[in-house]
């Protein structure tokens, strides 16, 4: 068994794209099934963000589950395999991995070293386990990958700054907000469009950049006054919650409007931007709007309105604030490796076990059955005779195995290693189902080694 991944991100395709292919809390399990009624697949996670959807996937053939996960995210986006792979990322088993861990510690995240991706990723893994598509193989490499981004950020000062696509997003408001004159911005009352865990992360950001002011928005008003209530709490702000139909109102006395829903289609449409610009003071400032939904939850018309600017996941690429410093970026790096190394030594090693408790119990058979043979050929020896010669002659074999069996489990680690393992089911005739039914632990997931599959098209 290998891993796949099959992915898209804001390195490798427009927002366009992104917003096909993503999928929803709600939509993720039915997506899920469907990958595994692959009979190529027996494992399957799936990675959604406001600029990422990647699928890992458990497989034991490449190119039919290569086909089937092109399939499943066809059918759900609407898009041909050749539309899907001009903007695709494949990796396979070790370089699958290795995607994964550079993921989790931040540095392919929009905004390097933003701390959000490891809680989406532990997301992802809890949905698959609920579903009961992650096994072994995804339990280890999931559990790993999260704990390779909190060493990255535990060690390094790769998130030093404390940076997010949110604080990106209003800094780059507060520039547009600015006072001509003075330089000043105008950053004082703000709407926020959700309230899930972005939602909660803009009403924080905000109120540390000094909003004195806060309109929560949402479909359900409960979770609206709730998240309203907690900010006010701990920020000693006016915040309060209402419903969508209260937007356009609330919209037109707000400096900046965030919206981070995962909503299919337009939240904020043009009418309602319309209307808030219509009940605006005639010397009211620019509004704001940052668009930080997948898919997007502005209409892009609303772009064209007078007064209005978005700033949204496709303007904030190359902006100079989502970079971590060279020095803390190398040093994450050089944890990813470290980390790689060694989880695959330990799979490696692992896929071993089986081999070497097969050629121990095939040993085994052989002492007892001698040990029979002794006993038919001199049925008048002694009990205490026979104990001792069958610990003589296990302790025997015992030496014989210990070097062999200690070093393959060494040699594994290394490149080809499973070669060793597969030369001593060769030499001592033992059937791959011998070594399957002793198999390692439950918790140890097996990863072969292998090569990139290579990019589908340019990352």
């Amino acid at each position: 068994m290998s891993v796949l991944l099959f992915g898209v991100s804001h390195r490798s395709a427009p927002v366009e794209v992104l917003e096909r292919l993503a999928v929803s809390d709600h939509d993720r399990p039915k997506l899920i099934d469907e990958l595994l009624s692959s009979r190529a697949i027996s494992e399957a996670m799936l990675v959604s963000t406001c600029n990422r959807v990647e699928i890992y996937a458990v497989v034991d053939a490449f190119h039919p589950a290569l086909e089937a996960v092109g399939s499943v995210l066809g059918d759900h986006s609407g898009m041909t395999v050749n539309e899907m792979t001009r903007h695709a990322y494949v990796r396979y088993s070790e370089a699958a991995v290795e995607h994964l861990f550079t993921v989790a510690a931040g540095l392919d995240s929009l905004v390097v070293g933003e701390q959000q991706i490891l809680g989406q990723i532990r997301n992802a893994y809890l949905s698959a386990d609920a579903n009961d598509s992650a096994g072994r193989v995804l339990h280890e490499l999931a559990q790993q990958a999260l704990r390779v981004g909190k060493r990255v950020h535990t060690e390094t000062g790769i998130d030093r700054a404390g940076a997010s696509v949110v604080s990106v997003a209003l800094h780059r408001a507060k520039s547009l907000l600015a006072d001509p004159a003075t330089g000043a911005h105008r950053l004082r009352r703000a709407v926020v469009v959700g309230a899930g865990a972005m939602g909660g992360l803009a009403t924080a950001q905000l109120a540390r950049e000094g909003v004195t002011e806060m309109v929560v928005v949402n479909r359900t008003v409960d979770k609206a006054d709730h998240l309203a209530g907690n900010i006010a709490a701990n920020h000693g702000i006016s915040v309060r919650g209402v419903g969508l139909d209260d937007l356009p109102e609330a919209m037109a006395t707000a400096d900046v409007v965030v919206t981070c829903t995962g909503a299919i289609g337009a939240v904020v449409g043009v009418g309602s931007v319309h209307s808030a610009l219509a009940a605006r003071t005639g010397d009211a400032a620019p509004l704001v709007i940052c668009d930080l939904g997948l898919p997007r939850n502005v209409d892009p018309a609303a772009a064209r309105l007078p007064g209005v600017h978005i700033v949204d996941i496709e303007g904030l690429r190359g902006d100079s604030e989502t970079q971590a410093a060279e020095n803390d970026t190398l040093a994450a790096r050089s944890i990813v490796a470290a980390e790689l190394a060694d989880y695959l030594t330990h799979q490696r090693q692992a896929e071993v076990t089986p081999t070497v408790a097969a050629l121990r119990q095939r040993a085994a058979d052989v002492v007892e059955a001698e040990i029979l043979r002794l006993e038919t050929r001199l049925p008048d020896l002694e009990g205490a005779q026979r104990d001792e010669v069958a610990k003589t002659v296990r302790r025997v074999v015992d030496k014989l195995l210990h070097a062999p069996t200690v070093r393959v489990k060494q040699l594994a680690s290394t490149p080809n290693g499973d070669h060793y393992a597969e030369a001593l089911r060769e030499l001592f005739e033992l059937k791959p189902g011998a070594a399957e039914a002793v198999s390692a632990p439950d918790h140890l997931g097996g990863l072969p080694s292998g090569e990139a599959a290579g990019d589908l098209g340019d990352r």
